[in-house]
């Protein structure tokens, strides 16, 4: 038995070592710098007619909405609700859906479970065809809500907002647009979206490139031939380069791999791959679900992958399998640390044998494996990723942690060595942790004309991520402060009811303005910081990811960019109890004089 117990230690102590080298191989300076912005070609819609135009609006409205997909298509669903129908969405894209507009790649699909992903699928009677469902169907989803709850004739497409300042005799947001817009109203919501800004690695030389390049959320079928769900015939005679291994490479690459002449897959860091196990929905079970259903199931996954164990475990998936365990909580002990690191040790083991199990090649198959822990990224499933590397057309070029060395005119440099391709494919994903002014594209300006960038220069102010001092009648769903979790569906809908419910509770109330007390935001960062303890500790020996914002060097401004790392069932538990307290504590009001 002790013998037993010295090979298991010695095989953790390994491991351990392994994560920290591999960790370290991957660290740079830059931090998040080591990102770019996509130039205005690769920012270019491919979805949308050129030289759309229409006449500039210019009215008062009580809600002025920023963003279209599911944040903003909640808040105002639930502003609706609450029998506020004045109210307007101005969206960048062409139509509703967010991430789901942008996200046309082949291969694309939600990597959580689509019966507790879709929001109000029991009030709009909708059945997902798949278990998993496609980015197709989701926008397809997204674009039926606009319908059945009368969005399009208050939104504004193919618009961006330019700027949007609080002017305090009037009690307003005065909000322009690039379309010559001029919009007056009393609540500002953003609402922009958490996967919204794609960004760029920022390779030497990527501007020089001679053949094609796009980013997974511009994809170009005109040149790839093809659609999300037709094969891209015009690749038969194609280099193709893939750039990262994250959740969207991992859709993408066996897509590309169907019909590439050759493909190359750059990874710095190998992604964690469990099975998806995808199949078509069961009708009969679907139609055979009880009233309230989705609630319970949307509670239930939730408790599942955040350590809360629920007896029953609903949904049965690889992420439930996973996070069954909260393996970065605090722990108590010595001991309790030891077994929740043992735990998260055989978890990714696990995935690392798959690796093993399905790709051919020895040599690669190891260089797939992910040496990290399974909270630093978000974990991925798939059924046929690894599989296209026992393809001879599919090459896998590991960088060693380094990434991409440099861009070329031909293609791509990786240790002295040039890869000519004529196609590079992005698969570098979005902002997340980045200045919120950065991501929305404008800076906010509040009371005494002080900027959101001013005013957060040395960190974010904010009541439970949601309202903002100096910034009267803002409210926000971001990650910012605010909660996080594996189904960004179940958040952003808490967040959207809470926001609905202010602005009603306000109009009910007679409030024309409400800001919180700067008292209650530290309360709030506090609290934060008093759950994050585990996290931070976790975090710390995680590879680079935008989790950790790349291990940057931790300074006050990130100290303060936080976002609730307990269970969002628990973060939504604040949220619901502040609405409970019925006095709007923490927060300032203005009553209107014409109410008194």
């Amino acid at each position: 038995m002790e013998q037993h117990d010295n090979a298991d230690a010695a095989r953790m102590a390994a491991l351990r070592e392994r994560y920290q080298a591999e960790k370290l191989k991957r660290v740079r300076t830059e931090g998040m710098a080591q990102w770019q912005e996509l130039s205005e070609e690769l920012d270019r819609d491919p979805y949308v007619e050129p030289g759309f135009s229409r006449e500039p609006l210019e009215e008062e409205t009580t809600v002025v909405i920023v963003g279209g997909g599911f944040a903003g298509m909640l808040t105002a669903i639930n502003l609706a609700k609450a029998g506020i129908t004045d109210f307007r969405i101005v969206e960048k894209a062409g139509d509703f859906g967010g991430t789901w507009y942008w996200n046309r790649y082949p291969g694309c699909m939600c990597d959580v479970e689509s019966y507790v992903y879709l929001p109000l699928l029991e009030e709009t009677g909708f059945m997902p065809t798949e278990r998993y469902s496609s980015a197709t169907e989701i926008f397809a989803y997204c674009q039926l809500l606009g319908k059945t709850f009368d969005l399009y004739s208050r939104a504004l497409f193919q618009t961006d907002v330019t700027g949007a300042e609080w002017d305090a005799d009037r009690e307003r947001w005065m909000v322009t647009t690039s379309r010559g817009d001029r919009l007056s109203s009393r609540f500002f919501v953003l609402a922009g979206g958490i996967l919204h800004k794609a960004k760029l690695p920022g390779i030497p030389g990527i501007e020089t490139f001679g053949g094609k390049a796009f980013h997974t959320s511009r994809w170009d079928y005109d040149y790839t031939g093809g659609s999300p769900s037709e094969p891209m015939n015009h690749l038969s005679d194609k280099r193709v380069a893939v750039i990262g291994t994250g959740a969207t490479a991992v859709q993408v690459v066996p897509q590309v791999a169907r019909t590439a002449r050759e493909l190359f897959v750059f990874q710095r860091t190998p992604g964690a791959v469990g099975v998806r196990n995808q199949r078509p929905t069961d009708v009969a079970w679907f139609q055979s679900l009880p009233e309230g259903w989705q609630a319970e199931r949307i509670v239930n996954f939730t408790e599942a992958v955040t350590g809360a164990q629920p007896p029953v475990d609903l949904v049965n998936d690889g992420w439930t399998a996973a996070m069954w365990v909260d393996t970065q909580k605090a722990p108590e002990s010595e001991d309790e640390a030891e077994e929740l690191e043992r735990i998260d040790f055989e978890v990714m083991e696990g995935i690392r044998q798959r690796v093993s199990d399905v790709v051919r090649d020895p040599e690669t198959a190891e260089k797939l494996k992910p040496y990290w822990s399974k909270h630093c990224k978000r974990i991925c499933f798939h059924d046929e990723y690894l599989q296209s590397f026992n393809q001879e057309n599919v090459h896998l070029v590991d960088t060693d942690g380094r990434g991409v060395d440099s861009v070329t005119e031909r293609g791509l440099v990786v240790d002295g060595v040039e890869y000519p391709v004529d196609l590079i494919i992005y698969a570098s994903g979005f902002e997340v942790t980045t200045d919120l002014h950065q991501r929305l594209g404008f800076d906010p300006v509040g009371r005494d004309g002080v900027a959101l960038s001013e005013r957060w220069a040395k960190g974010a102010h904010t009541l439970h991520g949601v309202m903002a001092s100096q910034f009267p009648n803002l409210l926000l769903i971001s990650l910012v402060q605010g909660g996080f979790g594996t189904n960004f569906a179940h958040l952003i809908t808490e967040s959207a009811q809470h926001v609905a419910f202010i602005v009603a509770a306000c109009q009910e109330a007679g409030v024309t303005t409400l800001e919180p007390r700067e008292e209650a935001e530290e309360e709030w960062l506090n609290e934060l910081l008093r759950v994050g303890i585990g996290g931070a500790r976790y975090f710390m020996s995680c590879t680079p990811s935008f989790y950790n914002s790349e291990q940057q060097a931790i300074d006050s401004r990130a100290a303060r960019n936080l976002t609730y790392t307990g269970s969002l069932l628990k973060y939504a538990g604040h949220l619901a109890a502040w609405r409970e307290a019925g006095n709007f504590p923490g927060v300032d009001l203005k009553p209107d004089p014409a109410n008194n």
